[in-house]
């Protein structure tokens, strides 16, 4: 079997997802994902990664792994060169259980759980989405695209969100409401003022709830350290879960400080790749909970390296998905495998709403519980005809 083509797909309505499709001689074709500076990693994935994969035999995943992520085209960062292989990783991983007929789980050595705890990432439908919104802005919900605009409802509705995820069974939720703190001051500094106006939520959905909820903190890195500090200081009486990138993911050294001044877990980090910027953080003991974002990190080859490695550490894992279904599905045939995988993140917004806009199937929920998808390989693929959307690019490199 040999690669015949590499496409990109990137749709206007989803400027953020870059898709992969790898297709082969023999009639298969892998599906890959990635997210963030889409023309950078299209452009990548084209002018670099193609001539050097095309022709080549797509089950030599590993060899092909090392050359997109330690060769000269690789510079261990999360950048575009390390996302566009990230993408073609899952891929390749897609074609090889298709090839097989087994399940991406069951090529990395079988499943140690029949399904994964999930959290509620608590975005709304146009969190990704052309001209969405990103930041917490208290916005008006009047033109809400459906029930599950949780970025709006923890600001102002917090314990009737909470109440909605546990009538679904889902015993854990992430929210960011020090967020627009931020941007005031850049991250520098924060009053106590403001610091007790971004607890409220928390505080709210515990005293409405008790401990019958998991409160997990996002942070997106937008804190200097003492202010970070001070942020989590005074999470800590409210029962926090983990603090997560509660600074810019640039220094073990200080992470490592944050962690042994604060009493909250750690959690580290979406933004980071390969195994050694995780290597750096555990060996400086500056992280409790591993985050691996397989789209990010050097897919789902560098992914299961770092969980083995987060493993060796005694490390949780909690592979990240804000950001597209391939994403997902690949994340949770990982969560499934690694015997240290804790969560699979999920955004309800986006299971029951876009992400149905593009691929043929999602996995199930059920009383916050996520099971696996039946098919081989990643066990879903594109929809039919979505590459002939108005808002569709696709770019083709092909054999000559």
């Amino acid at each position: 079997m040999r690669v015949t083509a590499i496409e990109t797909i990137q749709l206007g309505a989803y400027p953020n997802i870059t898709f992969v499709e790898v297709h082969t001689d023999a009639g298969l074709t892998g599906l890959g994902e990635t997210f963030r500076g889409p023309q950078a990693v299209a452009a990548h994935v084209h002018e670099a990664i193609a001539p050097y994969l095309l022709g080549r035999d797509p089950l030599l995943v590993e060899a092909h792994s090392h050359f997109m992520l330690n060769g000269y085209l690789g510079f261990n960062s999360s950048g575009a060169e390390t996302r566009a292989g990230s993408a073609v990783d899952i891929a390749l991983w897609d074609l090889w259980g298709k090839a097989s007929g087994q399940s991406i789980t069951q090529l990395l050595g079988g499943a140690v759980r029949d399904s994964i705890r999930v959290y509620n990432t608590c975005a709304g439908y146009t969190y990704n989405k052309a001209g969405g919104r990103r930041l917490v802005t208290g916005a008006s919900e009047e033109k809400a695209e459906g029930p599950y605009e949780d970025q709006v409802a923890f600001m102002q509705r917090p314990v009737e969100l909470a109440h909605s995820l546990l009538e679904m069974g889902i015993s854990a939720m992430k929210i960011w409401p020090f967020d627009l703190l931020a941007a005031a001051s850049g991250g520098h500094a924060i009053s106590r003022a403001e610091i007790k106006r971004g607890i409220e939520p928390f505080a709210k959905i515990r005293a409405a709830v008790g401990d019958r909820i998991d409160l997990l903190c996002e942070f997106h890195s937008l804190w200097n350290l003492p202010a970070a500090i001070e942020i989590g200081r005074a999470l800590a009486d409210v029962g926090i879960y983990w603090s997560e990138d509660p600074i810019k993911m640039v220094s073990s050294d200080a992470l490592a400080d944050y962690r042994r001044l604060v009493p909250i877990p750690v959690c580290a980090s979406e933004t980071l790749a390969t195994r050694y910027a995780f290597r750096d953080l555990l060996a400086r003991d500056a992280v409790d909970y591993v985050m691996i974002d397989l789209s990010w990190c050097g897919g789902v080859s560098e992914a299961k390296k770092i969980a083995t490695l987060a493993e060796a550490y005694q490390r949780p894992i909690a592979p990240h998905d804000c950001t597209g279904p391939v994403v997902l599905a690949a994340s949770l045939q990982l969560g499934l495998n690694a015997p240290n995988a804790i969560f699979q993140e999920m955004v309800r917004a986006y299971t029951t709403g876009w992400y149905r806009e593009l691929v043929t199937e999602l996995p199930r929920v059920v009383d916050g519980q996520m099971y696996p998808l039946s098919g081989p390989g990643l066990g879903t693929e594109l929809l039919p005809g979505l590459k002939h959307r108005a808002d569709a690019t696709v770019r083709r490199s092909q054999l000559q």
